[in-house]
């Protein structure tokens, strides 16, 4: 059922490459790749509990650390853009796969926002509440003012906080493509928590893309009745898959601005950026806003990091 607390995508196995359509590793090479991730999982398990006794800068440096070190396990590449925030911030971004968070941690030093479900994953749910994120309970709309609350003390606490404001995994087909809604609208609750807050609202572009010619992939998406195992195993096969983050310029609300307007205006640049297909490195240099909202923090090119090698 779709509903403005449970929104539900029309994204499902129709959506992911036909048998052969991407690239693929051998066996032997998807077996090391998770044999990796593995083992990138497990130091996780021991550098966590150590991050609390570094200073703020080695917390962060050693959370993204590990987060690139997953992604590289799975042969992934991954390329930044734009200008991620290092303190109090609301990161706002499509969602297409659970790979999203790694890609999300890799770029900036963020408490993540995820559903409740997260939490019973195996390792990884533990994990996920170790490093503070905060989960969210679907099934219990009642609770969402808390949880707004909850998002605004941490950013008043000069924290970034990352939210996927789509609400579910949608595949981010192609436009010329797509042969269903390929992303959703943006809800605006969670901006209620950078306005209560005074905290500026970063949105990020998350892309996907394989082959040589980095055409635009569904391969890891996780969508509809998809198990975690079955959605790792498709990406443990595919060859040559790289993620782009894109970040805009950072919206900051001024004066009597919505919680709605804002939602709009994030939602408004992550599609300028090219969720749905459009290169990253043909997206504009700013996007409109609305009024009430100032813009900062023009995009520039990163280097793409080869976390595979």
């Amino acid at each position: 059922m779709n509903t403005l607390w449970q929104p539900r995508s029309d994204c499902g196995p129709h959506c992911l490459p036909r048998p052969g359509e991407t690239p693929a590793v051998s066996r032997l090479r998807r077996a090391g790749r998770l044999a990796a991730l593995i083992g990138a999982l497990l130091f996780g398990v021991l550098l966590l509990p150590l991050l609390p006794l570094l200073p703020a800068v080695g917390r962060q440096v050693g959370g993204r650390w590990w987060a690139r070190m997953v992604l590289g396990s799975l042969g992934i590449t991954l390329r930044v853009r734009g200008r991620m925030p290092r303190r109090r911030a609301l990161l706002t971004a499509n969602h297409i796969s659970w790979l999203d968070i790694m890609a999300t941690l890799s770029v900036a030093p963020a408490r993540m926002l995820a559903k409740q479900e997260v939490r019973q994953w195996p390792l990884i749910g533990w994990l996920a509440s170790a490093g503070g994120t905060i989960f969210v309970n679907r099934t219990r709309p009642r609770a969402l003012p808390q949880i707004v609350a909850k998002v605004a003390e941490a950013l008043r606490a000069d924290t970034v906080v990352a939210v996927f404001p789509e609400g579910t995994t949608w595949c981010g087909k192609p436009r010329e493509a797509s042969d269903c809604t390929a992303a959703g609208r943006f809800r605006p609750a969670m901006f209620q928590a950078a306005i209560d807050a005074g905290a500026p609202v970063v949105p990020l572009t998350i892309t996907y893309r394989t082959g040589p010619g980095r055409e635009g992939t569904t391969a890891a998406a996780f969508l509809g009745d998809d198990s975690l195992w079955v959605s790792l195993r498709r990406v443990l096969a595919v060859r040559g898959l790289s993620i782009t983050v894109t970040a805009a310029p950072a919206l900051h609300p001024e004066g009597s601005v919505s919680r709605r307007r804002l939602a709009q205006a994030a939602q408004s640049a992550v599609r300028f950026a090219g969720p749905l297909g459009q290169p990253a490195a043909t997206a504009p240099a700013s996007v409109p806003v609305p009024v009430g909202l100032v813009a900062t923090s023009p995009l520039s090119p990163s280097p793409a990091l080869d976390l595979a090698a």
